[in-house]
């Protein structure tokens, strides 16, 4: 028989125990020990087994619960640690400290909302897929500890990402677990009256997708999460929410129309109910919850008081866009009837002309509407999550901003980073120095206490690896049993890995360019490093493939036909159903991380900063974080076969350096042992990592950036944009007007190059450049007339430019000196661009003349 519906029934618990479901339910137990602590002290095998406070609330015996409502000493550490977090909760942090001290005439938003359509905060949450989700939770767990007044919003899916097992010959196979969210640590957010608080948004035919939310407590930072498997939506609409990255076009249109648009809604009615300040700055991470800006502009236009332009000028004000996709390939991308079937009617977003929507997605392909061209078009402010990602951007979204060079296209870059009190095992925060949830927190690397030795951290290594050790051998066996092994024929998982033996991991998403089995190009290469006699290497590898990902399965399957070769699987594991939990031995107990991707393929890839945060070092292609990071001291780069065309060959030489890199550099230095046990340069490598490496990849470095660099300014101009009944707003879409009619007249019609002295064409000489513009009735204030010059070669491209701005100096004349930068062959020319305080950047409307 089967359930025809799930329900959670949660505990009685004891009146003076009430405090725990508070605790139970603020995520920031996830990376606060000492709450966790508290927990496990009241069963603690229970505990071990489930890792979810509220879920043992339900699960502990009512006995037990009435026994520690009588433990005073129980009762006491419950009351500090509820204290604990009420302070942790309001006490002013880094936000609040340096909005009071801003000298620089920021506007500090009162609260930023920030979209994603995963977040991956604990596995007991678990509604993410793998980077984006993690990094976006990490997001949120940083801000609430500077204090960042942020919203999290997304999606709900009832049954998550999927769980991964295997076949017998290796096949993926994917399992939906049903998530029951009463369950999970959330709470329904609710009108006065009692009732959900619901969502609506218009689908075509005159139906309604109605959407209840949910809310999760992320320390200081509400998350909320929208759910449509409800009362009231036809069966198809119940299951806009029911998978994470599921279903057809169809159905991936409705989830991110309700991820943007819907989401929109629920931040507006949660800032209603609660009194939290309604946001003024608006983040998209990634192009999925996109049609949040249209949201924005219908509301802005439903007094009737502006044009659609108008209002796009405070929408783009106000919104940052991150980009996380290096190639066309893995932008989300609708046919423009799809589009056109959703927002044609004018039901969706009253006031919002279908044909404006259609226009803001706009890409080559006329038949196709574009996601991140949506996303790019509706933000001021754009950036890629590493700085080679910013360049790679740059160059993808060119065409946007014809007329400029690469270089030039308003994308920059903040390179990711990771929740370090989420990552770092408790053990090497406690020896290194500093509470758990602040250890290398400051962004200065000053948490390291300098008097611990060598030897201290090299057997707190050790203990890390053992544990990852007994681990692999757990899921190794559980692996099997599922692929249908029994249970007398798995003794041989009891002798698998070594807790002395180099440890290599690899664990990612498995898309064909992660190269997943770039380590199977040789394979007897590769069982020799494992088996070697005095150096042997282990290797555990995890992952998923996308359900529809045929090419990354069979990548999967590949590699584990290699592992169960009885030779070798003592020293090389292939572990399903890759997540958070298994995440943690794996950068805790490694000692090197292996990535291996195409460049420049990798966004970012974060999973080497965590290993690196617990002393593992990285071995892997100068790709995403690791091409700016790398120092030649903190790990190893994988030379790259860049110009090679042939992805074979390009494949056989990366592999072939990856080997020599195995066998003649990482394995000596690790087996070289001094006297006491202890590889002195290896542990020099580690302390060099833990110190330069630690801070700069911490989550709270990267928001910090993203506040200085993004929010603040877009909050400055957004305010700026809407005062005095949007004055500002209706100007700009006036001056907008003007340059449309007049910059297809505008002209540099001549220029002219002045010399000064027979010395003067020396490097640091000053020569001046004159032009004569003829601004087609444009005044002199609303443009920009810049000099440029650089080097030259045969097609007279420019190279290397250095701009200086033209001052007027008489009709249609434009002066300037300029300090020539280089030797060599230089040219010059001469540009117009436009200017307007609301401009983020001169490049931002697309618009040059060049001479």
């Amino acid at each position: 028989m089967r359930a025809v519906r799930r329900f959670t029934v949660h505990a009685r618990v004891p009146d003076q125990l009430t405090g725990l479901t508070a605790l139970a339910t603020n995520l920031r137990w996830t990376w606060h020990p000492p709450t966790r602590d508290l927990f496990a002290s009241m069963d603690d095998a229970l505990f071990r087994r489930i890792r979810d406070p509220l879920r043992m609330l339900t699960e502990i015996p009512a006995a037990r619960l009435e026994e520690l409502a009588a433990d005073a000493d129980f009762l006491a550490r419950t009351r500090d640690a509820i204290d604990d977090l009420e302070r942790y909760l309001t006490e002013p942090r880094w936000y609040q400290r340096r909005a009071a001290e801003d000298a620089n005439g920021h506007r500090a938003p009162d609260a930023i909302a920030y979209f994603s359509m995963e977040f991956g905060v604990h596995e007991a949450l678990p509604n993410y897929s793998g980077g984006l989700g993690v990094l976006a939770g990490d997001h949120l767990k940083a801000a609430s500890d500077l204090g960042v007044p942020m919203i999290g919003v997304g999606p709900l899916y009832r049954a998550g990402y999927f769980r991964q097992s295997l076949s017998l010959d290796g096949w993926q196979i994917e399992h939906y677990p049903v998530i029951d969210p009463s369950g999970l640590p959330l709470e329904p957010l609710t009108e006065p009256s009692g009732e959900p608080v619901v969502v609506h948004v218009a689908m075509p035919g005159g139906r309604e997708l109605h959407a209840q939310i949910w809310k999760a407590s992320v320390g200081r930072v509400p998350l909320l999460l929208l759910d449509t498997d409800v009362e009231g939506n036809d069966e198809d609409l119940r299951g806009v929410t029911d998978r994470l990255y599921g279903g057809d076009a169809n159905h991936r249109i409705r989830q991110e129309i309700l991820a943007g648009i819907g989401g929109m809604r629920a931040v507006r009615r949660y800032c209603e109910l609660t009194g939290h300040p309604q946001p003024e700055v608006f983040h998209t991470n990634e192009g999925h919850a996109g049609f949040l800006g249209l949201e924005r502009a219908r509301e802005i236009l439903a007094d009737g008081r502006l044009s659609f332009d108008e209002a796009l000028s405070t929408v783009r004000a106000g919104t940052v866009f991150t980009t996380h996709t290096p190639v066309s390939a893995g932008i989300d991308r609708f046919p423009v009837d799809l589009v056109q079937h959703y927002f044609g009617d004018g039901r969706l977003l009253p006031n919002v002309d279908p044909r404006r929507v259609l226009a803001l997605g706009a890409e080559d392909n006329p038949g196709m509407f574009n996601m991140a061209h949506m996303g790019l078009r509706l933000a001021q402010r754009a950036n890629g999550v590493s700085a080679l990602h910013g360049r790679v951007s740059r160059r993808m979204f060119a065409n946007l901003w014809p007329g400029f060079d690469a270089d030039e296209v308003p994308i920059s870059s903040v390179t990711n980073g990771v929740h370090g009190p989420t990552w770092v095992a408790r053990e090497m925060s406690a020896l290194l120095g500093g509470s758990d949830e602040e250890w290398g927190h400051d962004g200065h690397g000053s948490g390291i206490d300098e008097s611990v030795t060598d030897e201290q951290l090299w057997e707190l290594r050790r203990e890390l690896r053992s544990n990852l050790v007994a681990e692999v051998r757990r899921r190794a066996r559980d692996a099997w049993l599922q692929r249908g092994a029994s249970a007398l024929e798995l003794g041989w998982t009891e002798r698998i890995f070594d807790p002395d033996v180099l440890t290599v991991g690899f664990a990612r998403r498995v898309p064909t360019y992660k190269r997943l089995t770039l380590m199977l190009r040789d394979p007897e290469r590769l069982r020799a490093l494992l088996l070697d006699d005095e150096r042997p290497i282990q290797i555990v590898v995890a992952g998923k493939s996308h359900p529809a990902d045929e090419g990354g399965k069979a990548l999967i399957q590949q590699i584990v036909r290699f592992v169960d070769d009885p030779a070798v699987r003592e020293r090389i594991v292939f572990l399903p159903d890759y997540g958070m939990s298994m995440a943690r031995y794996l950068y805790r107990g490694c000692d090197v991380w292996l990535n291996n991707p195409t460049r420049p393929l990798e966004a970012c890839g974060t999973s080497g900063m965590k290993a690196a945060l617990n002393g593992c070092l990285n071995l892997s292609i100068r790709d995403g974080w690791w091409d700016e990071y790398y120092d030649g001291s903190n790990g190893w780069a994988i030379p790259t076969a860049d110009g090679v065309t042939d992805p074979l060959l390009r494949d056989d030489l990366e592999a072939d350096a990856l080997y020599d890199l195995l066998g003649q550099q990482i394995a000596p230095l690790f087996y070289d042992r001094d006297a006491t046990g202890v590889p002195k340069g290896w542990m020099s490598m580690i302390w060099h990592t833990l110190r330069t490496l630690g801070p700069r990849v911490q989550a709270s470095r990267m928001v910090r950036e993203y506040v200085e660099s993004y929010y603040l300014p877009a909050a400055t101009m957004v305010a700026e944009a809407s005062r005095d009944g949007y004055a500002a707003s209706r100007a700009f879409a006036g001056y907008r007007t003007r340059l449309d009619l007049a910059w297809n007249r505008v002209r540099v019609l001549d220029t002219e190059l002045v010399v000064e002295g027979a010395d003067a064409l020396v490097v640091g000489g000053d020569v001046r450049v004159r032009a004569g513009v003829d601004l087609a009735g444009l005044d002199e204030s609303e443009v920009d007339v810049q000099a440029v010059v650089g080097r030259v070669g045969d097609t007279d491209d420019l190279e290397d430019v250095v701009t200086v701005p033209m001052r007027p100096a008489g009709r249609g004349v434009f002066d300037a000196t300029l300090r020539l930068p280089h030797a060599g062959a230089l040219g010059y020319t001469v540009r117009v661009l436009p200017k307007h305080r609301l401009l983020a950047s001169p490049a931002e409307l697309g618009k040059v003349v060049l001479a």
